[in-house]
């Protein structure tokens, strides 16, 4: 399941939302015919079209 939590600049995070973090950051990767593991070629498109993204929203 995904949560999603929005916070203002100036919020700082829950002693909860940091221990769920910490959880969250101990568990495995779990992939899926839905979710597949990155192949070596789809990783780089997707490094590039993340350049490419973080080039143009720094302009503005």
């Amino acid at each position: 399941m995904i949560r999603t939590a929005i916070l203002s600049k100036d919020q700082k995070l829950t002693e909860e939302q940091i221990r769920q973090i910490e959880a969250a950051r101990e568990k495995d990767i779990v992939f899926d015919e839905d979710s597949p593991e990155l192949t070596p070629a789809m990783e780089k498109a997707f490094t590039l079209a993340a350049k490419s993204r973080n080039r143009f929203r720094n302009i503005s």
